[in-house]
């Protein structure tokens, strides 16, 4: 599914939505937003949208390695490497820190916002060794040593963040520690970046002593009260991955070249669907149109959405009818034969004993406040509970925000160096 059919698709899902939902506060939300307040401020589109990653941070002066993974299951995954920044050059020793993205992202959220505000040249900078990572099944992650995601689709994209956690997250780590020697990283995670670290903790448990710190950029472990859109195809979530398999959508929304200048040509803030473009994303992440900057539109479809599979998608919405924390739920018949049981297995938070950081925001739709709580209140050994200091923040706002560096950024880097 490409960028356009992703925004049609999107689009029709909402309205229906919408038409048969008796949730009067989400109806109220929905009429209520705004998105006039969006300023324009220019008719350049940047050009930085139809870069790859390594390409925009050479662009900019920083060293660039491409790394390749290969994780126990056989995907083949891509991992950026910033070795150093601008105020310290490549001497032996750096702390290395591993940075995880989304959904339907991949490693660009944190360097297209630019070189003053990009969290991985800020880590750079700070003399920290960056590794920024990319999930299976994304723009940069699509290889197997047998398997292809055009001609294999039913057995490449059977996977969801369950086994981004359990087989992409040791393989990352075992490279990264392999090559710089160190002990232990910082992990930093966004969203299903965060996710997939919970996965990871809690099912491969000697990994825990290999993180020194972990950030958790508005977490996402339970989706119960979930306000997102999203939540309403959790009645009918396998129903759904089943219909999109039959007709040969493994793969849910990836992007590609075509799409791409298609996203940065229509989604130009000067383009009157610019508005449609910027409405997709608030309608996923939550309203917050003072902090969305519409210079960055363009950049940022040209990289996103960076694709997954479509059981990536339906094992969120699961655990909006399930309320738990827990593996994908095949069905019970499937279920007695893959678990044993015909209910899927929670996540044994016990088992999770690495140091977490927990930062959220009250306007995101995605980790909404309630459910970021049950997290914090299942963490271990939690160190840091952080509310951003603004109330519309959102779930996007975490990676693209006007303000990104005095209400992200700067108290992450600020705990990590005095941690």
């Amino acid at each position: 599914m490409g960028f356009v059919s992703f925004l049609v698709f999107a689009a029709a899902f909402f309205h229906v939505v919408l038409a048969n939902n008796n949730d009067a506060d989400l109806q109220k939300i929905f009429a209520s937003a705004d998105f006039g307040m969006i300023p324009s401020v220019g008719d350049e589109v940047r050009s930085d949208a139809n870069l790859t990653v390594p390409e925009i941070i050479a662009k900019y002066g920083y060293p660039i390695e491409t790394h390749s993974v290969f994780t126990e299951d056989g995907y083949i995954l891509q991992l950026h490497r910033i070795p150093y920044g601008r105020n310290c050059g490549p001497a032996p020793g750096k702390k290395p820190v591993f940075v995880q993205h989304g959904l339907l992202c991949d490693s660009s959220n944190f360097v297209i916002t630019g070189v003053n505000k990009g969290l991985a040249y800020l880590l750079a900078d700070s003399c920290y060794d960056v590794w920024l990572g990319n999930a299976r099944g994304n723009t940069y992650s699509r290889r197997h040593i047998t398997l292809s995601p055009d001609t294999d689709k039913e057995a490449f994209w059977d996977f969801s963040w369950n086994e981004m956690g359990i087989y992409d997250l040791p393989a990352n780590f075992d490279h990264i520690l392999a090559i710089t020697g160190a002990e232990k990283l910082y992990y930093i995670g966004h969203s299903m970046g965060t996710t997939m670290f919970f996965v990871c903790m809690t099912e491969r448990p000697e990994y825990n002593s290999k993180v020194a710190l972990m950030s958790a950029l508005a977490p996402v472990a339970f989706t119960q009260n979930m306000i997102s859109p999203l939540r309403f195809i959790a009645p009918f979530s396998t129903q759904i991955e089943w219909l999109l398999e039959m007709i040969g959508l493994h793969e849910f929304a990836a992007n590609s070249p075509f799409y791409d200048l298609i996203g940065a040509t229509l989604c130009n803030e000067t383009n009157p669907w610019h508005e449609i473009c910027t409405n997709v994303l608030f309608l996923l992440c939550g309203f917050d149109p003072e902090q969305m900057d519409p210079a960055l539109t363009p950049e940022i479809l040209g990289q996103l959405p960076a694709g997954t599979s479509v059981r990536t998608i339906v094992h969120y919405a699961q655990g909006v009818t399930s309320g738990q924390f827990q593996k994908y739920d095949f069905g019970e018949e499937k279920n007695l034969l893959v678990y044993g049981s015909p209910v899927p297995p929670v996540y044994d938070w016990t088992k999770m004993t690495a140091p977490v950081a927990l930062y959220w925001a009250q306007n995101d739709w995605l980790g909404v406040p309630d459910d970021t709580l049950r997290v914090m209140q299942n963490v271990v050994n939690l160190q840091r509970f952080w509310r951003i200091n603004f109330d519309k923040f959102n779930h996007l706002d975490f990676l693209f925000a006007l303000d990104l560096v005095p209400f992200v950024n700067r108290p992450v880097l600020e705990f990590l160096h005095g941690y």
